[in-house]
């Protein structure tokens, strides 16, 4: 294909994959810290937003801080949307697996980044101050990725960022049962389905937070990413319009359309149901920014991109070592050893990561 069929090229994504890494990455370390405004991620709550407007309406040198805290969390949509545009991409062009091959498949890409963050974080965490209270059920099921499904998710998943792998394997299933090869207004189907369920939720109830932990939560991002890539590879169409005009913008259009998406992010923030939208504001703008971005800047994010597998499963071991700094010293000084070792530890990560045998379908 050539030209607008070609849709996001694999640098462009790499980039989004160093984009969503480096929110996620700064946003898991601040808002560790107490006194910084908290995310609202899975629930929706007034006080947070409250926090918000005040930091700023009245910004002091913690700000970005506080930004990164609140909204670093949207980096796990970014990724959503990548999975969805790269399933399709990788398995509605040609044959595809059965549905035991291609769950086993993807379980076992999942496990063999999982289980190499998951144990170097058991035995930081046993050596250092603060030792979570696993039990073996919870490590069993965090293992088999259905943790997500449990009661109280979020008192049980440690680290907590960790719920992703549950969210992505439910995903998997999702795609290969109902979306693989299905018409695609079915997905808008099921995005419109996952919507409605927390439409009706308690704002800041325990119902939405169940959902939200699970893929009821993460369809949207998910299938964007499935439209824009069926988008890319058909000659007419309402999918190929948005996926030209989005994907073959001029960088000049480009900026004034992240700037857009950085403003109607933070209004959206304030009421819950333009809330839940977001995730797709958030990919608009962040493809864009990718589309508009220096090529200088460009190769840093796809460096980051590289790494990003690595570095979500070793940025919570880097956070228990260098979290009391920020507590008892000085946050910005946390947070730059935070990151420098969480890039360290990163590569060395990976490398161990290449070591394990690749699952084959």
């Amino acid at each position: 294909m050539n030209g607008p069929r070609e849709g996001l090229s694999r640098l462009e994504c790499t980039a989004l994959r160093g984009l969503a890494i480096a929110a996620i990455v700064l946003h898991n370390y601040c808002h560790f810290i107490g006194r910084i405004v908290q995310e609202n991620e899975y629930q929706f709550f007034a006080a947070n937003n409250n926090r918000l407007w005040s930091v700023l309406t009245h910004p002091d040198e913690l700000l970005p801080v506080h930004l990164l805290s609140y909204f670093g969390h949207y980096g796990v949509p970014v990724f959503l949307f990548l999975s969805g545009f790269g399933l399709v991409m990788k398995y509605e062009k040609g044959a595809s697996p059965s549905v035991p091959q291609f769950l086993r498949y993807h379980y076992l890409k999942l496990l063999r980044m999982l289980i190499v963050g998951f144990s170097l974080f058991l035995v930081v965490d046993v050596l250092t101050p603060g030792r979570f209270a696993f039990h073996w059920e919870n490590v069993i099921a965090q293992l088999l990725m259905v943790i997500n499904v449990l009661p109280e998710p979020d008192r049980i998943i440690w680290p907590g960022i960790y719920w992703f792998f549950g969210l992505m394997l439910e995903l998997y299933v999702v795609y290969r049962l109902l979306m693989h090869r299905r018409p695609s207004w079915l997905v808008g189907l099921l995005i419109a389905v996952c919507w409605l369920l927390q439409v009706v939720c308690d704002p800041e109830g325990e119902t939405l937070n169940r959902l939200r932990y699970n893929f009821i939560g993460g369809i949207l991002p998910f299938g964007a990413g499935i439209l824009l890539a069926r988008g890319a590879m058909q000659e007419s169409g309402w999918l190929a319009q948005v996926n030209e005009r989005l994907l073959t913008a001029r960088p000049w259009a480009c900026w004034c359309l992240a700037g857009i998406a950085v403003v109607l992010t933070v209004a959206m923030s304030f009421c819950y149901q333009s809330w839940l939208w977001i995730p797709l504001v958030i990919i608009v703008g962040s493809i864009a920014l990718v589309k508009a971005l220096p090529s200088a800047v460009l190769r840093v994010l796809t460096w980051l991109g590289g790494l990003s597998a690595a570095m979500f499963v070793a940025h919570p071991i880097a956070r228990k070592l260098f979290i009391t700094v920020a507590w008892k010293q000085d946050i910005y000084d946390g947070l730059m050893l935070y990151v420098v070792v969480t890039i360290a530890l990163s590569w060395a990560v990976r490398q161990v990561i290449d070591h394990i045998p690749s699952p084959r379908l």
